[in-house]
């Protein structure tokens, strides 16, 4: 008897449980998440290489898609580790393709000064001077990329954030332009899909982006258009989920560095 009240008290706290976690996703699918630009924000998407937007953005992309922004991308190598650069550029208008940026809002920049390596270190400050000016030309509202950790770990991921946490600290960006950074979490964590749910809704304090079913689908058909062979590393269950970090700077102060990795709440 005490076997089967045991088992019936664990059946009501996964019901209750699994209840919790619906009701929470479906009420933040529903409302615009807290400390995001609303309707017709242009926001932009700054990444390293081709595939990134795909591998790690996905889910942000399309639910900032859901919320109308006007969605463009600049990235900042053509992904030639693998002398395949001409390649993944075509794929990389593919994958926007599928997930709703125009071509006409995409900028790769081909240059040596920002060689696809995990060995190179791209200059900070060279980094932040064109990221700035691609800011400022286009009104942007939004910026979003990666955190100190780089998702991935990878050097040049890392070089995003050192550049836009510059210019978030010395103050050099628009008035009224947000930074999310997407936060690196544990390889247990990536894949475990919808089971992280519970743990990112815990985080109160950050944004929060899940797919729907058909957005879910829409993710996945951009690995069809991803065939170079840094895809060969990827798992193929895919995370349907992205969690953020939200810094903000005080009105005429600089914003301490360690701020930008830690959890900030939104005004």
């Amino acid at each position: 008897m005490e076997a089967v009240g045991f088992l019936c008290l664990a059946a009501a706290i996964l019901a209750w449980g699994f209840l919790w976690v619906w009701d929470s996703w479906a009420r933040m699918k529903s409302l615009e998440p807290a400390g995001v630009p609303g309707d017709g924000s242009r926001t932009l998407l700054v990444i390293a290489h081709p595939d990134d937007e795909a591998m790690f953005f996905a889910p942000t992309v399309l639910g900032l898609a859901r919320l109308r922004h006007r969605l463009s991308l600049l990235c900042f190598s053509a992904g030639n580790y693998y002398n395949q650069g001409e390649v993944r550029k075509k794929e990389l208008l593919q994958s926007c393709d599928v997930l709703g940026i125009p071509s006409s809002s995409i900028m790769i920049i081909d240059n040596r000064d920002f060689p696809d390596d995990p060995d190179v270190q791209w200059d900070t400050e060279r980094v932040a001077s064109i990221l700035l000016q691609h800011i400022d030309a286009n009104g942007i509202n939004l910026v979003v990329t990666f955190d100190a950790g780089g998702v991935s770990g990878h050097c040049n991921h890392v070089a995003l954030y050192a550049a836009v946490r510059t210019l978030h600290s010395e103050g050099k960006l628009p008035k009224g332009c947000s930074v999310l950074t997407l936060q690196s979490v544990n390889v247990l964590r990536k894949y475990i899909s919808l089971l992280d749910l519970p743990f990112s809704l815990l985080h109160t304090r950050d944004v929060l982006f899940v797919l729907t079913s058909k957005e879910v689908a829409r993710a996945k058909n951009c690995n069809w258009c991803l065939h170079s062979p840094a895809w060969m590393y990827i798992e193929e269950l895919r995370p349907a989920r992205n969690l953020y970090k939200e810094p903000k700077r005080p009105p005429e102060a600089h914003l301490p560095l360690e701020e930008m990795s830690g959890p900030v709440k939104p005004s």
